[in-house]
């Protein structure tokens, strides 16, 4: 069971919950970003397909370790400029649906590991119990 919490005394928004709460073995993967399966930036200047490879990355090490979308209980995002929130936000949509949306943090950052990289999701999961 998953109990969001958002109480009145704090800002409401669509996009994100203030605090998940979720029974399970906490799993912490590495911040994920816009390589492929080879190390290739998806993407160079392209916010809208950097972010979409960032989430099917993030899709990818989700499954592989025996959880869902519905199991992303914490998102830290860091971008190199406050200009991608519209496109982040959309691909945050596209990838969790009507939700459950995980609590979330968003950093602006000078810059990430590789120049030509925009933008950084480091993902906090609930993994289920019996699913290790």
């Amino acid at each position: 069971m998953t109990r969001l919490v958002n109480p009145p005394a704090l800002k409401a928004q669509s996009y994100y919950n203030h605090a998940v709460v979720k029974a399970g073995t906490p799993v912490f993967l590495t911040g994920q970003v816009a390589w492929d399966g080879d190390g290739i930036i998806v993407g160079p200047g392209d916010i809208a397909a950097q972010i979409a490879q960032t989430w099917r990355n993030i899709d990818a090490l989700v499954t592989e370790i025996g959880a869902t979308r519905q199991d992303i209980v914490k998102l830290v995002t860091y971008a190199t400029s406050r200009d991608f929130l519209p496109a982040l936000h959309a691909e945050r949509g596209r990838f969790f649906g009507d939700g459950p949306y995980p609590a979330s943090t968003f950093i602006l950052v000078a810059g990430l590991a590789e120049p030509d990289l925009l933008v950084e999701i480091d993902v906090t999961v609930m993994l289920p119990h019996g699913a290790a």
